[in-house]
């Protein structure tokens, strides 16, 4: 495992801004967007009152049960395109889970982290143009110490936590803190022109190619096996056998076909 930079030579979490409660995470990232040099700031706090998920969902969590996280970038244009950014993050969710409790994350097109088919992880990317910069904040929702009566008493049975896989987990401060260099690693591989190794990583944990789907697009819905799946062109094989080829964000949701 490559060893973590310290702190002082991060890209990533050079600077953590803490606090005990937010409305969002992302809408105080998005308050530091005016400044370039902000790139790199991560923003963490012990509760939300106003957490935002994918379309528009609520994203709550019992104070000290998770990880609440941004962090803010400045992509080069390359490196705008939501799918890559999404997967630096995901990835790196994996790649914590892995160092935590062992056990293999598995990516639920387009931004949830799940174990055992349960979601520990949703994953929010925003953008916004300010003067010459497009600046990124990439939020992270982690569930870490919750149990499976929790979940149920919220109407979340499929939901899971990072607790109900190991017999012991750090709390959700030090799960975050954990979490930095995993964030940090992951994109200045992207920064460095790798990008061909993190699309790996993520279609292993997306786990798709050869599967039968149903593919949510924006204009249809379309029934098929995956021949393959990449940060610029997803290829599916109808069942005539002909290729239909999508952009990724031209994809809501895929499900496998039972």
């Amino acid at each position: 495992m490559t060893t973590p930079l310290p702190a002082a030579r991060r890209r990533i979490g050079w600077r953590v801004l803490s606090f005990d409660r937010l409305d969002s995470t992302n809408t105080h990232g998005l308050t530091l967007a005016g400044d370039a040099k902000n790139h790199g700031v991560v923003i963490v706090a012990g509760a939300q009152t106003a957490g935002r998920g994918q379309h528009g969902r609520s994203w709550l969590a019992t104070p000290g049960s998770s990880v609440l996280m941004s962090a803010l970038v400045f992509p080069p244009p390359e490196l705008r395109q939501p799918a890559r950014l999404t997967a630096w993050a995901a990835v790196a969710v994996c790649d914590l889970i892995r160092q935590v409790i062992g056990k293999h994350g598995r990516i639920k097109w387009p931004n949830d982290v799940l174990i055992n088919q349960r979601k520990v992880c949703g994953i929010l990317i925003e953008q916004r143009t300010v003067g010459p910069h497009v600046a990124t904040v990439a939020g992270i929702g982690l569930n870490v110490s919750q149990d499976a009566q929790s979940f149920a008493a919220v109407n979340l049975p499929d939901a899971g936590s990072l607790a109900m896989f190991a017999d012991r987990v750090p709390d959700a401060a030090a799960v975050a803190q954990m979490l930095l260099p995993c964030l940090d690693r992951t994109y200045q591989e992207l920064e460095a022109g790798d990008s061909a190794a993190l699309e790996q990583r993520w279609r292993h944990h997306l786990d798709l190619t050869g599967r039968q789907v149903i593919v949510e697009g924006t204009r249809a819905t379309y029934r098929g096996t995956i021949q393959d799946i990449g940060f610029d062109e997803f290829r599916l094989e109808l069942p005539g056998g002909e290729s239909l080829r999508l952009a990724p964000e031209e994809i809501r949701h895929i499900h496998q076909d039972p």
